[in-house]
């Protein structure tokens, strides 16, 4: 079967834009979300469109065995630096950086020449830890990469038609691209979401901490899986997991959130005080990076569906690059105060607003904001759009694929 390749096109256009400009690229993202495919992309964008020859591209994958002994740095650089072409701009692409040791210093070494433009992908935020950083201080800029957006997958099935239809599959199939290629074998899915699941709980992170109490690390996982959108604590994860016999404590779970954070598995929204402007510290909110992965860790038994909704809208306001935060307004909650340079958006988001008493619960917050900036309900109703005294409602899959700002 030839693979179905999906052009991640604000991905693509990221990269082209940052093309021989002096900066690494550095893509970052959770295992099989197409960091590898959207280097291969812009390679072939380079050949075709930018008359770059094959000579000039220099791609290793560091996970592929047949570049194991390139995990040694001085070899990895032996290697790169023999192909280099001396009068011609070197494209060079290290998948998977970080399982070579001590790969600062390559990529620096890679990065002070003037005919190379460098691209990296990582699967762990550790690569870009505070040494690591501060070595490659103003050097880099990190393109954060997640699975497929719900308007990447309509996209792939040819037409907008059967939206709802079609985000119910999108969330049990997973937003894993290659899940595309398996669509309509719901246990192929579940067996690929398993291995990726084992392989970042197990390689990724039980090995790099030294977890040796994985039933433990799996049950943290399945407790934040089926508590997206709830405000949570350590002391209260601690807390909870103990008086249901699995006893935990708090720096234990602090070590997990941290490593499920690094592996890009789940995302912390942290809390933002409205009224006093300020960021607050405690009772953050957690999300998932794939819906498909929470189904088959609980089962469609926990089908929250406002709580996932608001997931998928949090994956997307990161994707359009907003800082994401939860909203405390006096003793209110607004779901999410989104920020970038230019501006700031409010947003409430709720399965249904039809029940009077709903519409009123979702709008109390937005209306108690007294400032001029905008603020959406988004919901799954399917009805026209409307407008209370200046918030606006709209639907979120319209909203998501971009019919509507």
């Amino acid at each position: 079967m030839v693979s179905k390749r999906i052009s991640r096109d604000d991905y693509l256009n990221k990269l082209i834009a940052f093309k021989d400009k002096q900066l690494i690229k550095v893509i970052t993202g959770i295992r099989r979300c197409g960091k590898s495919t959207i280097m291969e992309i812009y390679q072939d964008y380079l050949q075709k469109e930018m008359n770059v020859t094959k000579k000039q591209i220099i791609a290793i994958n560091l996970e592929d065995y047949d570049f194991y002994d390139l995990r040694d740095p001085k070899k990895l650089y032996a290697y790169i630096k023999e192909r280099l072409l001396p009068d011609q701009m070197n494209y060079i692409f290290l998948d998977e950086i970080q399982q070579c040791e001590d790969f600062p210093k390559v990529v620096d070494s890679l990065y002070i020449k003037n005919n190379v433009d460098l691209y990296v992908t990582g699967s762990n935020a550790n690569m870009l830890s505070s040494e690591i950083a501060t070595l490659l201080s103003g050097r880099y800029v990190e393109i954060k990469m997640l699975p497929l957006s719900f308007k990447e997958y309509v996209e792939s099935t040819g037409n907008e038609n059967d939206l709802q239809r079609k985000y119910t599959t999108y969330l049990e199939n997973s937003s894993f691209p290659y899940a595309l290629e398996l669509a309509g074998h719901p246990k192929e899915i579940r067996d690929y979401l398993d291995g990726i699941y084992n392989t970042i709980i197990v390689k990724d992170i039980a090995q790099r901490h030294k977890i040796t109490d994985t039933m433990m690390l799996e049950s943290v996982t399945r407790f934040i899986f089926d508590n997206i959108g709830n405000q949570l604590s350590t002391k209260k994860i601690a807390d909870t997991m103990t008086s249901d016999g699995r006893k935990i404590d708090v720096r234990a779970v602090e070590k997990y959130l941290a490593a499920f954070m690094e592996s890009y598995v789940i995302y912390q929204a942290k809390r933002y005080n409205i009224k006093g402007k300020q960021y607050l510290k405690t009772l953050e909110k957690y999300y998932v990076a794939d819906i498909g992965l929470r189904y088959m860790l609980l089962g469609s038994r926990s089908t929250d569906v406002g709580h996932i909704l608001e997931n998928v809208i949090y994956l997307e306001l990161i994707r359009r690059g907003y800082d994401v935060y939860v909203g405390k307004l006096d003793d209110l909650e607004v779901d999410f105060v989104c920020m970038d340079q230019k501006r700031t958006i409010y947003y409430q988001v709720a399965a249904t607003v039809r029940d009077e008493k709903t519409l009123k619960r979702e709008l109390l917050p937005l209306q108690k904001i007294h400032d001029h900036y905008q603020k959406i309900l988004l919901t799954l109703d399917e009805d026209p759009e409307a407008d209370y005294e200046g918030i606006r409602r709209i639907n979120a899959l319209d909203w998501l694929i971009g019919k509507t700002e």
